[in-house]
């Protein structure tokens, strides 16, 4: 495995420092997310709750597919694509989450391959090794300065005619806040930048999105604004064919108070609010 501490990075002190800091920060998050109800890991986890249908629409019979996830935390969704018959890949920046995940395909009889590494070292990490489906997403993009050096990476780790799946929390969801002094009531705010280009969010927090005790150590953590336009754009300039771009207006878990559940076990605010898009889910071929 690579150690992603290992390799030197093309940009500053001050952008190498972030990306460490995040990488210390999800290994501290790890154990309070082993510990949350949020993922389900006391029971038998149901890793297909964490996709909306339209993705595996879009995605089609996995069986015999080469599918690398990027960025793939506790494996939740690589461990969906093994029960596919997909000979499924993870890779994560943080240790502490691949061994999370290998110990969970493990107790699960999935045979998944997970491998430490920034997802900017990830053709060296996995030998050259290339791929039928990379997927990445749902909280992935935020945690990379870098999406044209993102998206070269990705061309590079797909065969020809090999695709891109990347399902994301939409950058107007991201924008979005409760109005200030409500805490977390119903009315939403445009609070945070929707575009990109001013540089690094510092967060510094105890809490996660998840339930479960306080982070312990490591709280400090970095995040980057990426518009639409900056994505699509870097993937186009990899080489890659957009061929699909949708946007949704549900959620996988209710992210504010007043979300209502939806037919497929989803969330989405009530129908009393603006209908506005929550994720987005770009497919883009090599």
């Amino acid at each position: 495995m690579t150690d992603a501490t290992e390799h030197s990075e093309p940009w500053g002190s001050d952008v190498q420092g972030m990306m460490l800091a995040n990488e210390a920060n999800w290994d501290a998050r790890t154990p309070v997310h082993l510990a949350s109800r949020f993922y389900g890991l006391d029971a038998s986890p149901d890793p297909a709750r964490w996709f909306a249908p339209f993705e595996w629409e879009d995605l089609g019979d996995l069986a015999g597919q080469d599918v690398l996830h990027l960025q793939c935390h506790l494996g939740t969704e690589t461990l969906a694509f093994a029960r596919r018959g997909a000979r499924a890949t993870g890779l994560d920046l943080s240790g502490a989450s691949v061994a999370a995940a290998t110990g969970i395909a493990e107790r699960d009889g999935a045979d998944i391959s997970y491998v430490r590494a920034n997802v900017y070292d990830a053709v060296e990490a996995l030998d050259g090794r290339r791929f039928d489906i990379v997927y990445t997403g749902k909280g992935a993009l935020c945690y990379l300065p870098d999406l044209d050096r993102w998206a070269h990476t990705i061309a590079r780790l797909l065969r020809p005619g090999g695709r891109l799946y990347l399902v994301e929390f939409h950058p107007l969801l991201n924008a979005l806040g409760p109005k200030p002094g409500d805490g977390e009531g119903p009315e939403l705010l445009l609070r945070h930048d929707y575009l990109g280009g001013r540089g690094a969010l510092r967060k510094a927090s105890s809490s996660t999105y998840t339930d479960g005790p306080a982070v312990e150590g490591a709280t400090e953590s970095f995040e980057w604004a990426h518009g639409l336009d900056e994505v699509v754009t870097a993937v186009v300039g990899a080489g890659l064919r957009v061929e699909r771009l949708r946007e949704c207006d549900e959620l996988p878990w209710p992210r504010w108070p007043g979300m209502t559940p939806t037919p497929s076990g989803w969330w989405r605010l009530p129908e009393t609010a603006p209908r506005i898009p929550h994720l987005y889910a770009l497919l883009a071929s090599r």
